[in-house]
């Protein structure tokens, strides 16, 4: 049985609504899998945010029970796959747990990947760090590392899941959307028969 782990920012929004959707959608499959979510700046017991709450029981599922968690290193560890709502959420975790760098991806990164765009991914996010560390030691950044990042972020889509925190309920409709359509992805990717 896989343990997949869902990361966003507070677990009050998206990584739960992940988390409610891949469980439900892994039990449509009969597909045995462990989910979890957490938050990289999480206080751990909050409930799910109310549109959160409410779109989820529009779609079948009671998130009565649900209070969030931090994503700790015990649970880093434990994971076979982490699944982050944005690239800089897995940036973040990648910086505090450098060893979980290959079970780590963002969502719709991972949903999406064939080897090229992960090469992509892989390249940009490589970059992008190094360009980072340099910025922050003071050294010069040459124009075409510069010009290789930009391209990079023109040719790869979006790896983000839009945050819907104090938005309106039809954008955690889409949001919830968006989630859905990302697992059932990541869903036929890992369990294709």
């Amino acid at each position: 049985m896989k343990r997949i782990v869902l990361v966003c920012t507070g677990n009050t929004c998206r990584s739960p609504m992940a988390e409610a959707l891949f469980r439900k959608l892994a039990a449509e499959r009969g597909v045995p899998v462990e989910v979890k979510s957490a938050g990289v700046a999480a206080i751990a017991g909050q409930p799910m945010s109310g549109h959160a709450a409410d779109v989820l029981r529009e779609r079948g599922i009671d998130p009565s029970g649900f209070r969030s968690s931090e994503a700790t290193p015990e649970l880093v560890r434990q994971a076979d796959l982490i699944l982050t709502m944005t690239s800089h959420h897995k940036r973040h975790l990648l910086e505090l747990y450098p060893e979980a760098v290959e079970k780590t991806f963002a969502l719709k990164e991972y949903a999406g990947a064939d080897a090229e765009t992960a090469a992509l991914y892989a390249e940009r996010e490589s970059l992008a760090a190094d360009l980072q560390l340099k910025h922050a030691l003071g050294q010069p950044i040459r124009e075409e590392e510069r010009r290789r990042l930009e391209e990079l972020e023109r040719k790869l889509p979006n790896p983000d899941v839009q945050d819907p925190i104090g938005g309106s309920r039809a954008r955690y409709e889409r949001t919830a959307d968006e989630i859905e359509a990302a697992i059932r992805s990541v869903l036929d990717r890992l369990y294709s028969e």
